[in-house]
């Protein structure tokens, strides 16, 4: 049973913040591993009684159905494991947000993050597959780069792309190491490691942490 209380709604196994965009400028987002899809439903619905727009994030594809019973309109990335529901469609930012892979098994990484990217009311832009065994790659697509207000940058084995491209760009790069490599990556704490004793100027997120990039993204791409 819903309580209300200041702020946001007590569904008991939930506390649903409903002031949070209003507070920090991004709504709340559903962390959707290991709830029920009863509780994840339940909180949709509370949102989406509040006008809210919806975001959830780690949605495994059986959870997605469960949802689409209740909200046809459910749109599902299957790669990014997010699911979406949109009341109302958010104004686009002028600047926009480049989202970079070191390689294609960065993907559900760069999904999770430029479709955070977009519900958050960010131009984004996917550039994949340029990592540094073929740095020409990356190479023919700088000037594109260079355009963007803010650049992600994911990669897993050693990590060393985002370093690369920190020292190319003179815009804030944000980097994500990715649970990608054989046995010594130990499962993105190598790739981890490299990018916090970078020798160039960038953040670190946790690992495979698309959304905290973007998210954290958006907020300097709307600086003004």
């Amino acid at each position: 049973m819903k309580q209300m209380k200041k702020g946001y709604n007590d569904l008991g196994f939930a506390k649903v913040d409903l002031l949070r965009e209003e507070r920090i400028g991004q709504p709340e987002i559903i962390f959707c591993e290991n709830k029920h899809p009863e509780q994840v439903i339940a909180i949709i619905q509370c949102m989406m009684e509040s006008g809210c727009n919806v975001l959830g994030t780690r949605v495994s594809e059986s959870m997605a159905g469960h949802i689409r019973q209740h909200f046809p309109n459910t749109i599902y990335n299957p790669i990014a494991r997010t699911i979406k529901i949109i009341l109302h469609e958010p104004e686009l930012t002028e600047s926009h947000i480049v989202i970079i892979s070191a390689g294609t098994s960065d993907l559900p990484v760069v999904e999770e993050a430029y479709e955070t990217a977009l519900f958050l009311g960010n131009r984004a832009e996917k550039i994949v597959d340029v990592g540094i065994a073929g740095i020409h790659r990356l190479f023919d697509r700088l000037e594109e780069i260079r355009k963007a207000r803010v650049i992600i940058v994911v990669a897993g084995m050693e990590g060393a792309l985002p370093s690369v491209v920190a020292g190319l760009v003179d815009k804030p790069v944000i980097a994500v190491p990715s649970s990608v490599g054989y046995g010594a990556s130990f499962n993105g704490i190598s790739a981890l490691l490299s990018m916090l004793n970078s020798c160039t100027t960038l953040s670190v997120v946790n690992i495979d942490n698309g959304f905290g990039a973007a998210s954290q993204a958006s907020k300097i791409n709307k600086l003004c």
